[in-house]
């Protein structure tokens, strides 16, 4: 489990949120570009190392009935990716083009297997390996099937 200084940092490193003290040590981070009501990215980072993330937009994560997930266990890199995907959600930001994928996402199941996450042109493409293993017109569609077939990111 990452330290609170650590998730900080991590958190501290997106210059699109604002950093705004609560009670008991802990922060919240705003993201006032949202186009939605909805504003808080970070919430209630806590000095023992837990908090949350506005997910509601987003697919594949456990989170409770206010759309937050709980970040406690993350990897530096999941939580990374968790905060980009909550801020792309809530604002309008157009993905750039590029030689490269724009995304890229692993997703692994209780058994270790990892299948990647990617979207090119235009399209979400799970990858097994090299080998494609499925194609889906939207984020939202492609990771609904990973998570019906056991996967979550990892």
């Amino acid at each position: 489990m990452l330290t609170f200084e650590e998730k900080l940092a991590i958190v501290s490193s997106f210059s699109e949120l604002e950093r705004k003290n609560v009670s008991l040590g802990r922060v919240n981070f705003h993201f006032e570009g949202s186009v939605k009501e909805k504003k808080v990215v970070v919430y209630h980072l806590h000095p023992n190392g837990n908090g949350f993330v506005y997910g509601e937009y987003l697919n594949g994560y456990e989170m409770n009935d206010k759309g937050m997930v709980n970040i406690r266990d993350f990897s530096a890199d999941a939580l990374r990716t968790i905060i980009e995907q909550s801020i792309l959600s809530l604002s309008e930001k157009e993905v750039e083009v590029s030689d490269k994928p724009a995304f890229e996402e692993e997703w692994i199941n209780e058994e270790g297997h990892t299948l990647m996450l990617v979207e090119e042109d235009d399209l979400w493409n799970v990858y097994a390996g090299l080998n494609l293993d499925g194609t889906f017109n939207s984020y939202r569609e492609a990771a609904q099937y990973l998570d019906e077939e056991g996967f979550s990111i990892k």
